[in-house]
């Protein structure tokens, strides 16, 4: 069939399909007050089209395909019938305002709750905390139940639906969720859902030889298929887990693990595994999540000849998803987690797949212009692939609880007459401190001897240049390490999208090496920039003079003129070159309101010329928001180190 053909078989059997399967679904739920079933049957009819037309994709070959098309669906009205009516109402909210994640008024923070508070009670306590700072979204790190011992630091799930004991109850976490609705904060965990725990219930199962849940995983009765398989698919984490299988003589059998060998890849080519996860999928929306990162995205399909990342079939996985959401739990939205290549990662990107992406591009640009004290090759890069479909948002950071992957184009290195491979190990020795001009102290991950690569972990105060000037008692270099801290800041909060803080580096906490004495973290370097949150530190945030104020302050402030200035509020960033390869340079726009970024990324005192900033359209008069003070450049525009500002055209009185 044609691609005309092909649409109006779709649509001619997804509504046969739906005119068959609604009907029964009433009749099982027939206590259901009829004004909300028809408000949910339309916005089942809304998106059954596009539900029904991926599920066919996928799973269309099954015999037994509509029983597992109905059940599916029944997944989902099961799930909008115990949604409590909280949610409901935030449902019919946001879908008056389905972009809302693009709002100025949205500063995300990360966290792991034991870190952070101890445990879910803890980080109620702290709500206040996070208000005064002006958080609006808190994304909880994995939370769930998982092994003693080997969990990859909680993403090796043992149950979607337990909260891992130390930290409480699902309960309280659906208490947690509705405080911090209540204050204004959207709730955001991760959604792991490439593979679970060899603990995991299913597993369990399939130990046990079940062959019903030996079928949830990819399993071989010999080393064949894994074989072939290994000649194209790279192995993730060479220096643990060599390869991507792993024997269970329990059951005789090699098992698919991309990761870890306890962590084991769910089957996703068995239609009864997308029913199970979309169940858990949908049960923690109805906790109170109004965020869901979709982990490790890109391994979701596997295919044998190809390196089973970023497959088509994994995109429609999470459009089907999507889907399913958009039926029963349309407050919710997905945010992508690809670390792959730039192009790759924008795949993953829309209203129908994930209305939300990391970006590590622009972590890994930013990182570089600070290293080497130019923009040009974070300029490229944002010139070429920042802006994105209407009603997406990027989630931008520098730091996270994962390592630093220099996760920039080869292409747009190239372009700028830059050999990748040769920067990439210049950066891993300036922020592992080997380089000679390096202000950093950081530490490699998952470094390659032979071919030298790796990647870099550490804390952002650290690798800013704090721990180093303290240990010096230099305060000139604290004084430089805090402004990169802010600079880099100042970018995230006014480049567009969802700005991140990872916790504690609002405060310039440090490296902390107590993992190396804790022999199930100490192989894992990641585990340095994870460390506990100083409580006491905090308390001198308001002190004045100390690292800690400064940043807590200067960082305050920028949330502030955020905060404050529409520009800043669902619309596009146009980057701009202000004729100094040292200052970063974009505008962002609303209705009348026109603001001009720059952001010098060199110790160095910059100049932009006043002709310049003409020609882009500016007075000789104007207004820094972040200073807060008059700016007159009659003949140049000069920035201090590590300077940004905020510009606006200063209006006659």
């Amino acid at each position: 069939m044609n691609n005309s053909q092909d649409t109006v078989w779709f649509h001619r059997h997804s509504a046969a399909s739906l005119t068959r399967i609604l009907p029964r679904l009433r009749a099982r739920f027939k206590d259901v007050p009829e004004p909300d079933w028809q408000a949910f049957a339309l916005r089942m009819e809304e998106h059954f089209g596009r539900l029904f037309t991926i599920l066919y994709s996928l799973y269309g070959r099954h015999y037994d395909f509509f029983y597992h098309l109905e059940s599916i669906l029944s997944t989902a009205v099961e799930s909008w019938v115990d949604r409590p009516d909280a949610l409901k109402a935030l449902d019919a909210q946001r879908e008056t305002d389905p972009a809302w994640y693009q709002s100025h008024r949205v500063l995300g923070y990360v966290a792991y709750v034991d870190l952070f508070a101890g445990d879910l009670n803890g980080v109620r306590k702290r709500i206040p905390y996070l208000t005064e700072m002006g958080v609006t979204y808190l994304h909880l790190m994995p939370l769930f139940q998982c092994p003693a011992g080997d969990s990859d630091g909680g993403y090796a799930i043992s149950s979607y639906r337990e909260v891992h004991p130390p930290l409480g109850t699902m309960e309280e976490l659906a208490a947690l969720a509705g405080d911090l609705r209540n204050h204004g904060i959207s709730l955001c965990l991760d959604f792991v859902f490439n593979h679970t725990s060899d603990e995991h219930e299913w597993a369990r199962q399939a130990l046990a030889g079940s062959v019903e849940h030996q079928e949830y995983y990819r399993m071989f009765d010999d080393r064949t298929y894994p074989d072939q398989i290994e000649k194209t698919v790279r192995s993730v984490f060479p220096d643990e887990h060599p390869g991507c299988f792993t024997y269970r003589n329990r059951i005789k059998k090699w098992i698919w693990t991309t990761f870890k060998n306890y962590q084991w890849d769910l089957n996703y080519e068995n239609p009864a595994v997308f029913n199970r996860m979309a169940g858990e999928m949908l049960f923690l929306a109805n906790q109170g999540v109004e965020v869901l990162r979709l982990d490790a995205v890109a391994f979701l399909w596997k295919k044998l000849g190809t390196n089973c990342e970023n497959l088509p079939e994994a995109h429609q996985l999470i459009q089907a998803f999507n889907a399913l959401v958009r039926i029963a739990a349309p407050a919710m939205v997905f945010k992508s987690e690809a670390i792959v290549h730039p192009d790759e990662v924008m795949r993953y990107i829309s209203t129908e797949e994930c209305q939300i992406s990391y970006n590590p591009n622009i972590m890994a640009l930013l990182w570089n212009a600070m290293a080497t004290r130019e923009v040009r090759l974070l300029r490229h890069s944002l010139q070429k692939r920042f802006t994105l479909p209407a009603r997406t948002a990027w989630a931008n950071y520098i730091r996270c609880h994962d390592d630093i992957g220099w996760a920039f184009s080869d292409e747009d290195a190239r372009e700028q007459g830059i050999n990748a491979f040769d920067h990439r190990r210049f950066l891993n020795d300036f922020y592992t401190g080997i380089h000679k001009a390096s202000f950093a102290v950081g530490l490699p991950f998952q470094e390659n001897p032979q071919t030298g690569d790796a990647r870099v972990s550490g804390s952002a105060a650290s690798l800013c240049g704090l721990e180093r000037a303290l240990n010096l008692n230099d305060a000139h270099e604290v004084d430089l390490a805090v402004r990169r801290m802010l600079v880099l800041h100042g970018v995230l909060l006014t480049i567009g999208g969802i700005p991140l803080v990872y916790s504690g580096d609002e405060l310039g906490v440090l490296n902390d090496y107590s993992y190396q004495q804790d022999h199930e973290k100490q192989a894992d370097s990641r585990w340095v920039h994870r460390s506990t949150f100083d409580w006491k530190r905090a308390e001198l945030r308001n002190d004045g003079a100390p690292p800690e104020a400064r940043l807590f302050q200067g960082l305050r402030k920028l949330i502030q003129v955020r905060q404050n200035n529409m520009a800043f509020t669902r619309s596009e960033t146009e980057i701009v070159d202000p004729g100094n390869d040292h200052v970063l340079a974009y505008f962002r726009q609303h209705l009348e309101q026109s603001l001009l970024v720059l952001a010098n990324f060199s110790e160095e005192e910059q100049e932009i010329e006043a002709l310049r900033l003409r020609q882009l359209g500016l007075r000789r008069t104007l207004t820094d928001l972040v200073a807060g003070i008059l700016v007159i450049a009659t003949e140049t525009l000069k920035l201090d180190s590590y300077q940004i500002m905020v510009l606006v055209t200063s209006r006659p009185s």
